[in-house]
């Protein structure tokens, strides 16, 4: 049975996406722990190998973990193994225990594995022998075509054999991958699992459920948050369907948005703390400057994945641009977000890192109608210096006055 829609105003919206992610108010994250919390609530956070003041992952925890430090990600993923490298939304990093979640995905990608039997079975056995490899310690020469243009046939046998689930990503040195037996690292509880999942119906309820809480609230409309799940329109009609029939999802209608948003039934009582924050926050007379919290967001932040749904929301359009030529770039090649107090304020275009450099910015941009403020502008230059801070750096640049 369907449960009763919940009514929001749109800033009652923003708040609790600002505080479901952990991006509002004082930091309520910290340490490992408070990253895994994190990444179990959203499902996974998006990889990408560009670094220009830190990867994507570093990004999506710095601006919520109020002491992240890049160790800490590489102790939870190589060391410790609670999370793993896959495929999720694009590339991912998510839990260890989601592993047979995935059998589909790793299914989904034996075509080269079982294509090029020899070459992978060669791969396997010399990881086997000799342990973590990369692709630099396999002689395999030969040029063959490959998703991303041709390389070397040595490549193409680990990461064929890693798409399948037979290799994991050991650990990484300077962005160079080194794999190792799916079968060595994977818990033996969980390695080997058989599909968790009955039918196709209900595998895509239980992609849908899992990207509704990685947004936080999402709609029932094409979506980039849906990317990597295989969810067409049909399975999507049928999937949200289903699981309103069940009540683990609940409808939000906010006001001045066509469409009707859905959260996980699950996720209400954080919904009720929001606004019960929110309340309290708008009975008092005066909020202290220090209150306000403001933080640089990744380029592929949970919160941004469905990019529509923040435009409307927010008014806020962004679109990451390193793969837009120089002449079709509205702002530049790696700009960053800059959120505070429930809003987007600003964005800029960091220099790329190099060592202890202090952070610099080559361009910034206020939002309209931002920066004339005192009490954001305290709150993003705060925001800057824990930045510098989780790339081991300092900030001491001054900001902008808005045009």
């Amino acid at each position: 049975m369907a449960q009763q829609a919940i009514e929001l105003t749109v800033e009652q919206t923003r708040r609790f996406l600002f505080d479901y992610h952990g991006l509002s108010h004082t930091f309520d994250a910290a340490g490992k722990a408070g990253i895994l919390d994190y990444i179990r609530r959203v499902g996974c956070i998006q990889f990408d190998p560009l670094n220009v003041v830190g990867t994507n992952p570093e990004l999506v925890l710095q601006s919520r973990i109020s002491d992240f430090e890049r160790k800490m990600l590489w102790e939870l993923l190589y060391e410790e193994r609670s999370l793993v490298d896959y495929w999720d939304k694009n590339m991912a990093i998510f839990p260890m225990e989601d592993w047979p979640y995935f059998e589909r995905h790793r299914r989904k990608h034996q075509a080269w594995f079982q294509s090029n039997p020899a070459a992978a079975t060669a791969a396997l056995d010399e990881i086997a022998q000799r342990g973590p490899l990369c692709s630099a310690d396999l002689q395999y020469n030969e040029k063959v075509d490959w998703a991303w243009g041709p390389t070397r046939l040595s490549r193409a046998a680990l990461e064929g054999s890693y798409f399948a689930g037979r290799l994991v990503v050991h650990h990484k040195t300077s962005g160079r991958k080194y794999y190792e037996l799916a079968e060595r690292i994977v818990p033996k509880e969980l390695y080997g699992l058989s599909d968790p999942f009955s039918d196709d119906a209900a595998y895509y309820e239980w992609y849908l459920l899992r990207r509704i809480g990685s947004v936080g609230l999402l709609w029932n409309r094409p979506s980039d948050a849906l990317l990597m799940t295989g969810i067409k329109a049909p399975q999507r009609q049928a999937a949200f369907a289903a699981l309103i029939d069940r009540s683990e999802i609940t409808e939000v209608a906010v006001k001045g948005l066509t469409h009707p948003l859905y959260i996980r039934s699950g996720d209400i009582p954080l919904l009720e703390a929001s606004l019960s924050i929110g309340s309290a926050k708008g009975n008092l007379a005066e909020s202290s400057s220090a209150s306000i919290r403001a933080c640089v967001l990744a380029p592929l932040d949970n919160l941004l994945w469905d990019r529509k749904l923040i435009r409307e929301l927010f008014g806020f359009d962004y679109l990451w641009e390193v793969y837009k030529p120089i002449t079709e770039r509205r702002y530049g090649y790696y700009v960053l977000p800059v959120a505070a107090d429930g809003r987007f304020v600003a964005r800029f275009e960091p220099e790329k890192q190099r060592g202890t450099e202090p952070l610099a910015i080559k361009q910034w941009w206020w939002e309209d109608g931002e920066g004339d403020d005192s009490e954001i502008r305290a709150s993003v230059e705060r925001a800057l210096h824990r930045f510098a801070a989780s790339l081991g750096t300092t900030f001491s640049g001054k900001l902008p006055s808005p045009v």
